[in-house]
């Protein structure tokens, strides 16, 4: 998902991150898909390394990254990573009513969990009622549904097999952009929900941890997982029941297997995609330009994956506490820290273009 960046009030876009990719493996490959075949698999596969193992198989549950969801959950909507406009996903399409204060979806027919049952409305409203907006779930995703000044959450309804229509207390525009946080199946999950342990708590807060068998973890994606070693790599294998298909009508995605060998060092990362153990790397502006003057003698190409997502901002410890007798922060700079008047001058005062040559090596734009 592509978002802006905010600094004080003035918006930031950041063209980050940069891709490394095999022009052999990429650009090839992108015409002709089995040139991404294994000698031993064969089978076209994609390597790409992630720094950590998954926390979680849990979407609900997930706070951190990587995690596998990118590749094997879909939501309503999806946003286009190009043009940043929200584009349908498991709905076909969506209308507006009742004063722009209802959103009804219309679901693509046909879909199809990773085991082969129905992805329905029913899924959809379990999603959100029953996971995202149930108070017994510690879910991040919760406090995203909270609408405009309000903060009051949306009304989640089924109005037949098909379609399921989303009340909000106010018109607010960003919330098609939320409705792209996955469903989940009903089918497989619901039980869990219902089910309580000793304490009280839904047992479906120990469920799809990462010791779970992957061929547990029914999804919606194009990818299902393949396989899990931990420290060692993570697996992930076509979706058969995936609803996207190419202009003839070819399945997709076009690509097989991805497989994500974990590598803790970005400087690791690197060399092994130097030496054709990875397809692609994602590299840090600092790498940027001396790997630009390699392309050719390389034989790779650097792409620009376009604004990052995430958030950058400067904080203040205004911590007064003491431990061991002394103070956490130096009493003359907590004094700073702790008056208005020196925040609102830091942030006058701060050169954010200079900010941003520097951090990102010229390649940050205001």
């Amino acid at each position: 998902m592509i978002l802006t960046k905010k600094i004080s009030n003035q918006i930031k876009r950041f063209w980050l991150p940069i891709i490394l990719a095999s022009l052999a493996a990429i650009t090839v490959a992108a015409c002709n898909p089995s040139n991404f075949k294994s000698t031993a698999a064969q089978v076209p596969q994609l390597v790409n390394s992630i720094l950590s193992d998954p926390k979680t198989f849990n979407y609900a549950l997930s706070s951190e990254v990587p995690n596998i969801f990118g590749l094997t959950y879909e939501g309503l909507t999806t946003q286009n990573p190009i043009t940043g406009e929200i584009e349908p996903n498991l709905a076909e399409s969506w209308e507006t009513t009742d004063n722009n204060l209802g959103l009804i979806f219309t679901l693509r027919e046909g879909l199809k969990w990773s085991d082969g049952e129905p992805l329905t409305v029913d899924d959809v409203v379990f999603s959100y009622n029953d996971i995202y907006l149930n108070e017994e779930i510690p879910t991040n995703v919760r406090d995203s549904l909270r609408i405009g000044e309000s903060r009051a959450f949306p009304n989640v309804q089924k109005i037949d097999a098909r379609r399921v229509k989303f009340t909000t207390p106010e018109p607010f525009a960003p919330f098609l952009e939320t409705l792209g946080i996955p469903i989940l199946p009903a089918h497989i999950l619901a039980e869990y929900i219902k089910t309580k342990d000793q304490e009280g708590k839904p047992i479906f807060l120990s469920k799809w941890g990462v010791d779970t068998p992957v061929e547990e973890i029914i999804v919606n994606g194009p990818y299902k997982l393949e396989r899990y070693d931990t420290s060692q790599r993570v697996i992930f294998r076509r979706n058969p029941y995936y609803w996207r298909k190419g202009s003839q009508g070819e399945s997709q995605p076009y690509i097989e297997r991805i497989v994500w060998p974990i590598v803790e060092s970005t400087d690791t990362s690197l060399l092994q995609f130097r030496s054709g153990s990875l397809d692609s790397v994602a590299v840090t502006p600092d790498y940027f330009s001396l790997l630009k003057k390699q392309e050719k003698q390389g034989n790779f190409t650097i792409y620009n994956g376009g604004p990052a997502t995430g958030t950058s901002f400067v904080l203040f410890n205004l911590n007064k506490g003491r431990r061991d007798g002394k103070p956490l922060v130096d009493p003359i700079k907590s004094r700073w820290f702790n008056t208005v008047e020196f925040r609102q001058a830091v942030a006058y005062a701060i050169d954010r273009q200079t900010m941003i040559n520097n951090t990102f090596r010229g390649l940050g734009q205001t």
